[in-house]
Order: structure tokens, then sequence, then C-alpha cells
């Protein structure tokens, strides 16, 4: 079995490698004679325009930021290219932006997104998520194909609040909106390699190719790789199959586009066709990390130190391609068609008690009450169509509408190894095999009117989803480990019981809406407020590992309303926005994880409430200075009735929330899990011409948020503790463009814990390291 995995990886590797080869050679190709006519093509923004405005298309065309009645943050240029830096994945937007959170207990496959507060904890590769990520106009449903790593974009715009109208169902919270760099008629390209510590290599490179006749090209890739940093002190002993280091990865991504746009420049077509493939471990469990009665680390702790015995290892390919048609009809509008598909494999296997000695109270570092190492293989297959048409302005009214429909196989497999380990794959107490279907559609309309100073707007959309899940095989999990003779299905000499084939169906659908005003105060400030719903479909959770069965959720719907303030002033140099904002959602589904039988339960809350405020400015005092800095402040409380959830294993944490006659702890009262109160950054940038020609540059950014709950429950253990973390890069430019810099994440080397397993012991997971590196960049 896991020589397969490994082949397959080498596989994709190979196609991904040979995509970015191909990239670095194109610029020995002869430029076209006769370069394409000037289009804009489609959506992607320029992130600012002239007198320093900032454009986003959070409403699926370009308009000023300003007059954007959505609470919507964009990031572009250097500052995306230094928060991007030192091998990072999608996660380093965590705390970048106001109300906006990412972690991951697997490391780069699966990043989990919370805005406002609203998101979900689930593990599980069927898990739905109230954040959507649109990568390039397409909407990605599985955690996994959302990990697709973050290079050569136009801009990163991130959507605070219900977008249930132009974006669909399961974007209550919000969307994390991501555009690549499209291929244009001008010949030219950039690469950058950084290296830091622990051998951390990010190497990024694009190359945009005009091949006339209306034609043009660009290619683009990135390769991340970082060595495993972290020790395994266990390796060596009797009956460990974890490798001696963990923590690294190799992660190389490629993407191809081609573009057309007619004569008349009223018909553009883009196909993209992007590849992945990926190696490493995933995310180190770490037993033991949390003091008893605090969430203080353990003494002995070390980040770069671990003590696991169980196989642990991550793969994973992905490909995907999708087609934009845009037709313009002079004096009516533009039809647009996107259609898309998207492919992953993905392996990984973990040592998920986190530690190698095994006792009662399974307290102190390294220690577990018992051995536990799971893994499987998941494989998603996603299939989306839209259809949408934007009318041209006719007497200050625009329309725009259209169609949508998706649809998802997805396939995985859940095993536990067996203990004493042994590198005999057949060697599994649990293979529980996941057959799951999830069909979508939707329709919408919106429209825009604007009179003098006032701009009104407002659309709906009808949404139906229907989910089928099948699940097969057989487990022992805890209970086999420890038989008391009970079962009766022999296999490989022991005792599991076959799961009968079951399955789990449900249905729901919602339209949902929303409508807003904006009223210029100025010709450069503008007030808006806007009321809207959001929908999350019903979710099924197939986690029947320790004994669980399969269970299942209704619907959740949003209502939020907010209001702000959005300006420039100083003739562009200053760029300014400030919302506030009340939530309502009605029947959140939420996950009760771990716990003592390990599992996945969901957990629908009667009412969930947040409230909060956000603010961000752009200030350009000099040429070459830009200082920019937001903020937010979100209060999340959860109306749960009598809802309890059973709190960790093996009574080792202390609860802090009351408990109800079978020791399950009540939540009502409760904040929402991975939601800080407050969430701050800065960032700080200089660039200085030089006598020579070139010019020097400085940057500086830093990110801090508050302390966190990990679970639905309290316990002083999985509170964790406020995060800061800083980066600082000093660059050297040329007269002929070539950039030399020192660069520093993390410089503080503060380490926290992000997340935490509460099953068996008190495991938690930690931030990255301090990283110290040099990078040349070059742009042609």
């Amino acid at each position: 079995m896991r020589k397969s995995l490994k082949s397959s990886f080498a596989t994709s590797t190979a196609r991904a490698a040979i995509l970015g080869a191909f990239a670095l050679a194109l610029p020995g190709i002869a430029r076209a004679d006769a370069p394409a006519p000037a289009l804009d093509p489609g959506p992607a923004p320029a992130p600012v325009v002239g007198g320093g405005e900032i454009v986003v298309t959070a409403t699926r065309r370009s308009e000023k930021a300003r007059d954007v009645p959505i609470a919507v943050t964009s990031i572009s240029g250097e500052k995306l290219d230094v928060l991007n830096s030192s091998g990072l994945d999608i996660r380093f937007l965590s705390s970048r932006t106001p109300s906006l959170q990412i972690e991951s207990s697997f490391g780069r496959t699966f990043p989990r997104f919370y805005i406002r507060g609203l998101g979900n904890t689930d593990f599980d590769p069927n898990a739905a998520q109230p954040v959507s990520v649109v990568y390039d106009d397409v909407a990605l449903e599985s955690p996994m194909l959302k990990s697709f790593p973050v290079f050569d974009l136009q801009s990163v715009e991130v959507l605070r609040g219900p977008q249930g109208t132009l974006f669909g169902r399961n974007t209550p919270a919000g969307v994390i909106k991501l555009d690549s760099a499209r291929p244009t008629d001008t010949f030219g390209g950039y690469g950058s390699i950084e290296w830091g510590s622990y051998n951390t290599i990010n190497g990024e490179a694009a190359l945009n190719v005009p091949l006339g006749g209306g034609f043009s090209s660009r290619f683009s890739g990135i390769v991340q790789h970082r060595e495993n940093w972290v020790a395994n002190t266990n390796y060596g002993q009797p009956g460990n199959v974890a490798p001696a280091a963990l923590e690294g990865y190799t992660d190389i991504a490629g993407r191809a586009q081609i573009s057309y746009v007619s004569p008349d420049s009223s018909f553009h077509a883009l196909v993209n066709i992007h590849l992945r493939g990926l190696e490493g471990t995933p995310r180190v469990f770490r037993a033991g990390l949390f003091q008893q009665g605090s969430n203080l680390f353990s003494p002995g702790f070390t980040p770069s130190q671990a003590s696991v015995d169980g196989f642990t290892g991550q793969s994973m390919s992905q490909w995907g391609t999708n087609l934009h048609l845009d037709k313009h009809f002079d004096g009516i509008g533009t039809l647009t068609s996107i259609s898309a598909f998207e492919h992953a494999r993905v392996e990984s296997t973990g040592d998920i008690d986190g530690g190698s000695n095994y006792t009662y109270p399974p307290l102190g570092l390294n220690n577990a009450l018992f051995p536990d190492n799971t893994g499987g293989v998941t494989r998603p297959d996603e299939y989306s169509q839209e259809l949408r048409f934007v009318s041209d302005e006719f007497s200050g009214i625009r329309v725009q509408g259209g169609g949508y429909a998706f649809t998802q196989k997805l396939t995985y497999s859940e095993f536990d190894y067996i203990t004493p380990y042994t590198f005999r794959s057949q060697d599994l107490d649990q293979d529980i095999e996941h057959n799951d279907r999830n069909t979508n559609f939707g329709f919408y309309a919106s429209g825009e009117y604007k009179t003098g100073a006032l701009s009104l707007r407002a659309g709906a959309r009808y949404s139906h989803d229907s989910k089928r899940d099948t699940v097969s095989g057989y487990s022992g999990g805890l209970s086999a480990k420890y038989d008391t003779g009970a079962m009766t299905t022999a296999l490989n000499g022991n005792a599991y019981p076959t799961l009968a084939p079951t399955t789990a169906s449900v249905k729901g659908s919602d339209t949902t809406w929303d409508a807003s005003a904006t009223y210029a105060v100025t010709s450069k400030v503008n007030l808006y407020t806007r009321v809207a719903t959001g929908y999350l479909g019903p979710a099924i959770q197939d986690r029947v590992t320790f004994g669980s069965i399969q269970n299942v959720a209704g619907k959740q719907t949003t209502l939020s309303a907010e209001g702000g303030i959005k300006g420039t002033v100083l003739d562009g140099a200053v760029n300014f926005a400030v919302d506030g904002y009340w939530t309502r959602t009605k029947n959140m589904t939420l996950t009760a994880v771990g716990g003592v039988g390990n599992s996945a339960a969901l957990v629908t809350v009667p009412r969930t409430y947040g409230s909060g405020a956000e603010g961000e400015i752009d200030i350009r005092p000099l040429a070459g200075m830009t200082l920019s800095a937001s903020g937010s402040y979100n209060f999340t409380v959860m109306r749960a009735g009598d809802v309890a959830i059973p709190p960790c294993g093996s009574g080792q944490c202390t609860v802090t929330d009351p408990l109800d006659k079978f020791g399950n702890a009540l939540i009502d009262g409760n904040a929402l899990p991975q939601a800080p109160r407050w969430v701050g950054n800065v960032n700080f940038h200089y660039d200085w011409p030089l006598a020579n020609g070139g010019k020097m540059g400085f940057n500086t950014d830093w990110a801090y948020r508050s302390s966190i709950n990990y679970f639905l429950y309290t316990a002083k253990e999985f509170t964790g503790r406020s995060l800061t973390e800083g980066g600082i890069k000093v660059s050297y430019t040329t007269p002929t463009g070539l950039e030399f810099a020192l660069f520093g994440r993390n410089i503080l080397n503060q380490i926290r814990s992000i997340s935490a397993i509460d099953f068996n012991n008190l495991t938690g997971m930690i931030n990255d390291p301090r990283i110290w590196g040099g990078s040349l960049r070059k742009r042609f």
C-alpha cells in the first residue's frame, strides 16, 4: 500500500516538475510578431488605480473598494509577496486581515477557515465549512482542494459576512477570493528564490508570452521545501516505525494559462490547467504538551523535538482545469461561462496519540494512555458549471444573474494500525470505506440602481443541496485493541466487527438575499449599510470509528446586518474603511471532535450570535512609503440550551464549564472555537532611490490574535494563549532590477499551540518556528 502511494506521488511530482521546467525554458522562445489586442481578461482586478484607490471584484466585476457595500480587504503587490515568503501555505493569511483565522491539524493539506468567528473545526474530508475559497472564480468545496498553493497572484480578497447571492451556499461567514495573474499581450515575467533556516526553499517563477493572432499565454510555478526540522527522540527504539525527523515537506505546483481575445475585443477565452505534488509529514501531534491545570507547555518541551512511534507520512497529487468564456454584446452586457474540474488524491497518516510512552495517568511530555495510529486515502472529484450575465449600465441601472451546478464525488478510507506496529499494510484493525455524493444547483439575480449620491442594491439566490454517504468495511478501534471476547468476526487471526454498508442521505434548500445602500458623503467618501442572509447546506458526519455512527444535521441560516464608512482622502494618500456588524445564525452546524471516543459528531446549536467592529487604513505619506494597519473586535456566543458535549478522554483536562448529570460539558454561553476577540496587524514598507539608479527597501509586518478556545467546551489546558508574529525584510535592488534581500518570519520566535487533541491525553500542535533567510528576485 505505501509503495503505491509513493509511486502515485512520484508521478504527480514529475508532471509538476515538467511543467515548471517548460515554463522556465520559455524565455528562449521567440516573441510573436503580432501581439494580441489589449483587453482586460475577465474580472481579475488591478489592485490600485490612479491616486492610490483600491479596486476589488467582490461583486463579480471590478469596482472601487469604497463603492462596494461589503466589508472586503484586498492584499496584493509587495505586501502579498512578503507575507507569502519563507515557504508558507495559505495559512499565512491568518490574522493578516480583520476577523480572519486559518488553522490546520493536517499541515499543508487541510486548512480550516474562520471569519468573524464562524467556522467549523471538523477534520473529516466531507466536512462542510461556512467560508468558501474561490480560486480563479471556481468555488472549491473539499477542504483539501482549498490547500492549493498560493503563487503568481494578482490579488487576494477577503469578503466578510454572508455572500449568499453572487457566490452561493456555504458562504454564510464569507469568501476567500484568489485571483491568478492573467495572460497579457506583453512579454515579461519574474523569478525568485529564497533560502532560509531548516533548509527552507521557496522558488517561484512566471513567464508571460504573447503568441500572436489574439493568443497569449502565462506559465508559472512554485517549489517549496523544508527539511524535517523536528527530531524524533524515539527513533531507533523497539517497535518504532516513525521516521527519524518530522515536519518537512516538498511541495511543487504549476499553472499554465492560454488566453484568446477576438479582433474586436468582444470575445475572450481563458484555459487554466494546474498541477500539484506534495510529499512530507503531517502536523506533529505532541503528547502531553500542556501542563495539567494550565495552558502552559509541559517542562522539557522543545519545539525541535518530539517522541512518536507510529506511521507518519503525507502525500498529495492534485490537478484541475477550468475554461472561462466571455462574450460582450454591445449595448446589452456580457455573458460568461465558467466550467471547471478539480481532482486530488491525498494520503495522510499520523501518530495521533502523539507519544511513545504509555501510562496512566497520561500526564507529562510524550506520555499517552495507549497507542493509536490512523491514516487514510482521500479522493475528491469536483465538477462545476456557471453561466452568468452582467448587463451594461442603463440610466443608472445594472443587473446580473445566472445559474450554477456542482457535483462532488468523494471517496476515502480510514485506517487504524495494529500495535505493535509492523510494516505490513494488511495489519489494520480498521479499514472503513466511504463513498459520498454531493450535488448543488442554484439560480441568482441581483441589481443596482444609482441616482445622484445614493446607490441601492439587492439580490436573491435559490440553492438546493443533496448529499448521500455510504460507509462499509470493518472497525475494531479502541474496543478491538482491548477485546473481551465479545467480537465474532475474524480477520488476520484477530476479531474485528464488519460494518454492513450503511447509507445516509440529506436534502436541503434555501433562498438567500441581500439588500444594501451606499451614500456618497463626498466624491471620495461613502457611507454604506447592508443586510444579508447566508445558507450552509445540510451535513452528514460519517466518522464511524470507535463505535460511533453516522449522524446528520439540517441546513443552517445566517442573518447579518452591517454598516460602515469607506473613503479615499488627501488626494489618494489615505484609504480607510470602518464597519460594525451583527450576526445571528440559526441551527448552526458544529462538530464535537475528539473526546473519549476520538470521534466526531455533528452538533446543532439553536442560536449563535456575533457582533463586532473592523477597521483598516492604508497611508502613503511619501513616495515609496506605505503604512497599513487593520484590526477587529469579534464577540461570539452560543445559545445552546441544554446541549452538552463529552469532554476530554481520561479525565485529564480541567473543564471550566458546568457539567450535566452524565459528566458532559454544557456549552451554553461559550464563544465559538478558534474565534479570538481581538485581531490586529500592521505593515510598513519603504523604498528609497539611490544615486546609482538602484533602490533600498525595508518592510516589516506584525500580526496579533488574542486567546482562543480549541473546542466547543472550555478547559484550562485547551485555551490557546495569544500569539504575536512579526516579519522583516531588507532589500537592495540594482539598477538592472535584480533584488537581493534578507528576511525573517516569526522573528520573536513566539511558539504557541494552535490546536489540540483531547481524546487520550493533553496533546497539542504548535505554529511554525522562526525563519531567517535571504532571497533573489528579478522581474523582466
